[in-house]
């Protein structure tokens, strides 16, 4: 039985072909979100050098921002829900999951049987997401691909206090034009952005293991400006873009059984 999850999210699209519910038979990432071509393009790539069919998928679930967009999905369910799944398929010993995505982050806790005991939403904010971190990258003049590296030469960290996107903008360029390295402004930038995945991880509580997910989780700075917040050692999933996808493709795999 084939099924496939995909997630919708706000500034990327995510599909995941599993086999009998375990086996992955493709998977695939396109770098824009819902409201563009993105739906579309996933699709395409999820099944392009596989020998499947959209017509010999068994069931299919969306999740993400723009799940209700997916208009042949048999079901869809919300991304906190997937990612849960996601994760603790990838590693069970998981409790508590950080989520930063496109425009949101979550943090979610699991009891040992991976179910959702605590979860903690911001969606209303742009400061402290994937967004975030794209306007700085652009101010700054370093690609968002690097980051992660300067963070590592940095011998201070800028202080990047505001709580708004616009406004830490306009503090970046004052603190650039009064001489401070780009390496100290990329590394307060991802403080700025831990200080506030971590205030949502302080309401769920933090329990070991901490596991790290979304397409921020792909910056080593990031993961390292939270684990030095928390204190706590942090686990990046593997492929961490594709967990939400991976666990509708489980549920979806979970449907097909009690039918």
């Amino acid at each position: 039985m084939y099924t496939l999850g995909i997630d919708i999210g706000s500034s990327s699209c995510k599909a995941v072909i599993l086999k009998d519910g375990a086996e992955l038979i493709s998977s695939a990432v396109v770098q824009v979100g819902t409201g563009t071509s993105g739906p579309g393009r996933v699709i395409e790539d999820v099944f392009k050098d596989i020998d499947l069919t959209p017509e010999d998928i068994d069931f299919k679930i969306a999740t993400g921002y723009g799940r209700f967009s997916v208009d042949d999905a048999n079901k869809q369910i919300s991304e906190i829900t997937c990612h849960a799944k996601g994760i603790y398929y990838l590693i069970p010993s998981a409790r508590t999951i950080i989520d930063i995505g496109g425009q949101d982050a979550k943090a979610i806790q699991l009891d040992n049987k991976g179910n959702i005991m605590k979860f903690v939403m911001n969606d209303k904010c742009a400061a402290g997401t994937g967004r975030f971190l794209d306007v700085m990258s652009r101010v700054l003049e370093v690609p968002l691909s690097e980051m992660g590296v300067v963070h590592f030469k940095a011998d201070s960290i800028a202080a990047v206090s505001s709580t708004c996107t616009v406004f830490a903008e306009s503090e970046v360029i004052s603190q650039l034009s009064k001489g401070l390295s780009k390496e100290s402004i990329v590394a307060g930038v991802h403080q700025s952005v831990a200080s506030k995945a971590c205030s949502l991880v302080y309401r769920v509580g933090v329990i070991d293991d901490v596991v790290m997910c979304g397409g921020v989780a792909q910056n080593p700075g990031v993961v390292d400006a939270i684990e030095k917040e928390l204190q706590q050692n942090i686990t990046v999933a593997p492929n961490p873009q594709i967990t939400g996808a991976l666990g509708a493709a489980l549920l979806a795999y979970e449907e097909l059984i009690k039918k």
